[in-house]
């Protein structure tokens, strides 16, 4: 208490002190004028046209992009706010969970009625597609849970009517699916299995008297979980179960099964819980699902793989239990870039706030009597943002790629749908947890506050590393197919071809042992230099699986105790081909200033990859070019700094859809506000 009195003291004689006994304090500490809010607008200066580099980063239905964006912002429904004189929408996530819940619903029904779904499951070719996956973006952009409760619906239950089921089932569901007559989720997971779909304990039996399938849960491991939708709102759910016929397990299937009624009762033989509060994602209601020898028709097997016919007899062209399941597998790839595309939308809200911020923010004088210096003419500051904007410039790319690869698909592009959609959409969303923390940092004090978004959609979006397939897993995953075109085209005695692999073909790029700031920044070497990585990688993770193997080891334990090689090698693929999207997509300008910038965010890109830890690890980097390329990234985002706004104002991302701190953070805060 004495200490507390005595600075109180000291404090109180430096405030109060005569003008005689200290002229100069006195005017230094009435000259301080509060801090004023300066629209980013007013300093900074567009060297590149925005909306053209906005064309280019969203690539399609830009329009209907901006019609779902105002029909957002003009409905109650969607909590529009007042903060420093504008107007924001965003949940309110201070409500309950049953409230967000509620609210979610009102949304869809508000989107249903203004014919935002028209369409999605009932039209098809490329132009439907692209439509759905833009007006799906922009929703994700206001709210985690709507759009994953619209994913659920649409493109999982909706996806696995299209592509599981045949004519008589597309005619009795699609249509009812796309006007919410009836309400849909999606029963894969288990307490006890998530990735590894094959092993779920789920159990169906054929019936030939009645001419039904009996569904049921044997054990608690085999409760349905997290199954979205499922606590409150879902009328219908497609369950994945084990089929046993006769006594002999077909593998994996799916069935359509009522769990309510329309009166929102529960079933017959259905038992459902809640899972309860989580970290994120509380608009959606996550359920779990006992079947107690629960009865469905027939029919209501999704049978465009496998089919029972009705004495009882098991039907598939695909004899091989592998080739079937996998066959289940492919259409699910839907989903997958789905989370993916999201993740770089949000990453793009992050860091679009978090440059804004860093536009207008000021912090520690240079000199005595001298402004303060804006964070992002902090070359730390501008260190820890800018390689970002590369970052979501590529993975904007990459995602452009991936849909039109899955909008285009066929049978025969099926392996690299899975392969791509995997690889992107686990770097994808731990890219955009990286970011979105880094850009909570960024925001400082600020970035705690749930209206700032920032900090809140790390909690949102964390799940999306897990659901739709573990991150690591998935990863692993795209080593095994890597593997398996190496050692196929080894039997072969034929050359690479297809995943991007062509360049296995070509002699083994040579990294200069001295780099030069112009070797840096030519693509060719950058294209080099990731290639050479994922080259050597793959042949590293052959050779170690084959020596595993040599020693009696089976080919599935080899690659598991290979997983270092295994994930680091799915990230060396990953870079190289979202790096080979970033090429193409710069090689579709013409000269000027926008192929400019770009040019300079790709060379960025490129030398943050080059600057992982496994240039050095596996020898391709000396310690020397290594400087050389951390020293290049610090000297580009210098170059970067004067196109920082103009570049995150390229998102498209209307104010209203960013947060306060975004804008006039004073006037937000200020007393007048509260």
């Amino acid at each position: 208490m004495d200490r507390a009195f005595q600075r109180s003291k000291i404090l109180t004689n430096h405030l109060l002190q005569s003008s005689a006994s200290s002229p100069a304090r006195i005017r230094s500490l009435s000259s301080n004028a509060c801090l004023n809010y300066t629209p980013p607008e007013f300093s900074e200066n567009y060297a590149f046209d925005i909306k053209e580099m906005r064309k280019l980063l969203d690539r399609h239905n830009v329009e209907e992009r901006d019609w779902l964006f105002g029909m957002m912002r003009q409905s109650k429904v969607f909590n529009p706010r007042v903060r420093g004189g504008k107007v924001f929408v965003s949940p309110d996530y201070n409500q309950s969970m049953e409230q967000q819940r509620e609210m979610t619903l009102k949304r869809i029904e508000y989107l249903l009625e203004r014919g935002v779904f028209k369409g999605w499951l009932t039209e098809n070719g490329e132009e439907a597609e692209m439509r759905k996956f833009a007006c799906f973006e922009v929703l994700s952009i206001f709210d985690h849970s709507l759009a994953t409760k619209l994913g659920v619906h649409f493109f999982l239950w909706g996806g696995a009517i299209q592509f599981f089921g045949t004519k008589h089932h597309h005619d009795k569901w699609l249509k009812d699916t796309e006007n919410l007559s009836i309400r849909c989720c999606f029963a894969m997971t288990e307490l006890g299995h998530g990735s590894n779909v094959r092993g779920i304990e789920t159990v169906t039996t054929y019936d030939s008297n009645t001419g039904e399938f009996v569904i049921s849960t044997p054990c608690e491991s085999a409760q349905k979980y997290w199954i979205g939708g499922a606590a409150n709102h879902a009328t219908h759910t497609i369950a994945f179960s084990q089929l046993n016929i006769n006594g002999t397990s077909q593998g994996v299937h799916a069935f359509i099964v009522q769990i309510r009624d329309a009166d929102g009762n529960v079933c017959p033989n259905i038992r459902i819980a809640d899972c309860g509060h989580k970290i994120g994602l509380n608009g959606v209601d996550n359920g779990r699902i006992w079947f107690d020898n629960v009865r469905v028709p027939r029919e209501n097997l999704l049978n465009s793989v496998a089919d029972v016919s009705p004495d009882g007899k098991y039907l598939s062209s695909i004899k091989d239990p592998d080739q079937r399941f996998a066959a289940f597998m492919a259409p699910l790839t839907g989903g997958r870039v789905n989370i993916a595309v999201s993740a770089v939308y949000q990453a793009k809200v992050g860091l679009a706030i978090a440059i804004r911020y860093a536009l207008t923010r000021r912090a520690f004088s240079l000199k005595p009597n001298e402004p303060e210096v804006l964070l992002l003419d902090y070359p730390s500051h501008q260190r820890r943002l800018l390689p970002l904007i590369a970052k979501i410039y590529a993975m904007s790319f990459a995602a452009n790629y991936m849909k039109m690869l899955y909008v285009k698909r066929t049978p025969q592009s099926n392996k690299t749908i899975h392969v791509v959609s995997s690889s992107f959409k686990a770097t994808f969303t731990w890219n955009n947890m990286q970011i979105l923390q880094e850009c909570r940092e960024a925001c400082g004090g600020q970035g705690l506050k749930t209206e700032n978004r920032v900090g809140h959609l790390k909690g949102e979006y964390d799940v999306q590393s897990t659901f739709e397939g573990d991150n690591h897993v998935l990863m692993q995953q795209v080593s095994k197919a890597l593997l398996a075109e190496y050692v196929a085209a080894q039997k072969r005695n034929k050359a690479f071809k297809g995943l991007g692999l062509e360049h296995m073909n070509k002699p083994c790029p040579i990294i200069p042992s001295q780099l030069t700031s112009t070797t840096l920044r030519c693509s060719q070497f950058q294209m080099d230099a990731l290639c050479l990585r994922e080259r050597d990688l793959l042949n590293r993770f052959v050779a170690e699986v084959s020596q595993l193997k040599s020693k009696g080891e089976s080919e599935e334990h080899a690659f598991i105790m290979s997983y270092e090689l295994a994930e680091d090698l799915g990230r060396a693929f990953s870079d190289r081909a979202i790096f080979q999207t970033f090429v193409e997509a710069e090689a579709t300008l013409a000269a000027g200033s926008l192929k400019d910038v770009l040019g300079i965010l790709r060379s960025l890109y490129a030398l943050i990859c080059i600057e992982d830890v496994a240039f050095l690890q596996y020898g391709y980097l000396s310690v020397d070019n290594a400087t050389a390329v951390r020293r290049e990234i610090t000297k580009i985002c210098s170059e970067l700094r004067p196109h920082a706004f103009a570049l995150v104002s390229s998102f498209g991302i209307p104010d209203a859809f960013l947060s306060p701190i975004a804008f006039d953070w004073i006037d937000a805060n200020s007393w007048s506000s509260v």
